[in-house]
């Protein structure tokens, strides 16, 4: 399955729509003022179903990830000269990033591919199209992808 994640044109505050195959609204990701990046996740019905914060007074990077206000993990920046590295702590899951940001792999322990994120370019706003082997991952597959670009850009101010 196939989700576009699309950042919105006009926002005062980091928003998001991200849509299935078929281009149907399948979540809907609203920026809270806050220190840091927090970003709320909504699905369909407008329902909160996850949020994505990010720690601050940290060297580099790093957001907590919860579920229905659960906290089920971090991901953070890690120190590297070339090819970006994050670590992720949750569900034994791995992220491999290439050279340019541009291109994003999640792995389990055993190697099995559980999403791949791939940033496209010549687009007014950050977008990016995630390819996900189960749809279960879908709402985590999502959350490490904004939590990458939030990263990206905490970096660059």
């Amino acid at each position: 399955m196939k989700l576009l994640f699309k950042q919105r044109f006009f926002s005062w505050l980091d928003s998001y729509d991200i849509y299935d195959e078929d281009g149907n609204t399948v979540f809907t990701v609203k920026g809270v003022f806050a220190l840091g990046h927090c970003l709320e996740i909504y699905n369909a019905y407008g329902e909160q179903v996850g949020k994505i914060k990010e720690e601050i007074l940290t060297l580099l990077p790093r957001f907590r990830m919860y579920i229905n206000d659960t906290y089920i993990g971090e991901i953070k920046k890690e120190f590297t000269l070339f090819k970006p590295r994050f670590t992720l702590d949750c569900n034994g899951w791995m992220v491999d990033g290439d050279f340019w940001q541009w291109e994003y792999d999640v792995n389990d322990t055993s190697g099995r591919t559980i999403m791949h994120a791939s940033k496209e370019l010549f687009h007014m706003t950050d977008t990016y199209t995630i390819d996900i082997q189960k749809p279960e991952d879908q709402l985590m597959s999502l959350m490490i992808v904004l939590a990458i670009d939030a990263a990206k850009c905490s970096q660059s101010n």
